[in-house]
This record gives structure tokens, sequence and C-alpha cells, in this order.
């Protein structure tokens, strides 16, 4: 029970990899707050049903009200916050080229200032009881440059290119480094998990040509992204900040 009395905000939690850090939070102690623009009371009712303190709270993490009443809902039902998960974000494709404004400008939005309002919104209460543990969810496209490969086909660009995906986790993972830096001195911890390919309802159009470069010879699950965020999120990981942590199979390594 590495999270007995602690509490935590998770942001994309009705996803398949928000889903699965709640599971695993919620059993083993924390109490939770389910913040998701989709609806988040079939997963609320099943971690209630099994004995856990879960509210759900509708959010829209680019919205920085929004956000601040997902954090004072936290503050007001269980009294702290000590874990923020920023899972919520959203996928996008296409190579620099063909790009529209409006995509670039959705992507950042939610993946890159969404990440920063949450994180933003929880500094002040972990500030105040001198302890925190902050984990964002950035990518293996923040460190490859989102797929980008047309001399191998460049047909493949339309749906293998990330061009605003990738900017928007690079940015996710040089915030983390930044914050947890500004965040040290005051017991909180900020670090990222930095996921491969996930079977998930992302990953279904996955062209094969992309599969076949995954070392492990599979997509990873999101369980294993859950196991990362939980061992980032506990006393155990105390003294490891500014850290992305890879977790993608063996398709990049630093």
């Amino acid at each position: 029970m590495r999270f007995s009395k602690r509490t935590a905000l998770v942001t994309g939690a009705s996803g398949g990899i928000g889903s699965a850090i709640c599971r695993l939070l919620a059993s083993e102690g924390a109490s939770l707050c389910l913040a998701d623009m989709q609806g988040t009371d079939e997963l609320a009712e099943e971690l209630r049903a099994s004995g856990k303190q879960t509210i759900s709270v509708p959010t829209d993490v680019a919205d920085r009200s929004a956000v601040a009443s997902a954090v004072a809902r936290t503050l007001e039902t269980f009294g702290r916050l000590d874990i923020l998960v920023t899972v919520a974000g959203v996928v996008s494709h296409g190579s620099a080229e063909q790009l529209a404004e409006a995509e670039w400008d959705r992507v950042l939005d939610i993946n890159l200032k969404g990440t920063f309002l949450c994180c933003q919104a929880a500094i002040a209460p972990m500030r105040a009881q001198h302890y925190g543990r902050i984990v964002t969810i950035g990518s293996i496209l923040g460190k490859n440059g989102g797929n980008a490969r047309p001399w191998i086909a460049r047909n493949e660009q339309d749906r293998s290119g990330n061009v605003a995906y990738g900017a928007s986790k690079a940015g996710v993972h040089a915030l983390t480094l930044y914050l947890a830096r500004e965040l040290a001195a005051d017991g909180i911890t900020v670090n990222a998990v930095a996921p491969g390919p996930i079977a998930s309802a992302m990953t279904q159009a996955f062209p094969e040509t992309l599969r076949a470069l995954i070392p492990a010879g599979r997509l990873g699950q999101a369980s294993e992204v859950a196991e990362a965020v939980a061992f980032l999120a506990s006393e155990s990981a105390g003294f490891i900040t500014a850290e992305i942590l890879d977790v993608n199979g063996g398709m990049w390594g630093d």
C-alpha cells in the first residue's frame, strides 16, 4: 500500500493509460480525483465499489478555470494533493508542410499548455505541505522528433509524421526538467514517463513498418506505463527528480 493516506489527481483518467494509472494508484491506497473531458463516472463507480475514495471532475486541461476547479475540488474533498499525473493529451498526424495551423494550436493547447496549467495549479498546495510528486506523460516522439522518415516511405508521412505531437511532448519534457529544479527545495519531485507505442485505440492504425522497429517485438501495455508512474510517485523515488523514464521496448535509450 505505497499510497495509503495519499491523494492523487489524474488528468486524462478515462483513457487507457489514465485508467490503468488510476486503478493501480487506487489499489495501493490512494484517494483519487479523476479529471477528464470524457466521462469518468463508470471508472469512479468501479473504484468506489472496491472501497476507494474517488471523485470525478469534468476537466478541460486547456482551460485555466477548469483546472483550478479540479484542484480545488480535490483539496475540498480530501484536504491535500500529494500526486499529480498529467495524462490528458491528444494525438496528431501530419507532415510539417501539410499541417494546418489550427491543428498545431489544438495539440499544443492540450498537450503542452494543459500540462503546464495543471502543474502550475498544483504548486501552491504541494509547497504548503512541503511534499509532492508530479509525473508528466511525455513520449518517445518528444525525443525522436516525431517519426519524420520520408526517405524510407514518403507516402507514410500522413500516417506516421507527428510534427505537432512531437513538438508538444518535447515541450513537456523541457517543462518537466524546469519544474524539477524550481520545486526540488520544496520537497516536490517532478519526473516524466515517456512511453513508446502502447496498445490502445490510438495505436490501432500504427503502420507495420513502424511496429517492426520495436526491439521488444510488441507494443507496450498501459499497465506497464502505470507501473513506471507509480514508482516515480512513490516514496522509493524521493531522490529522483528531473528524470524522463523511457517505457518503449528498446526503441530509444539515453
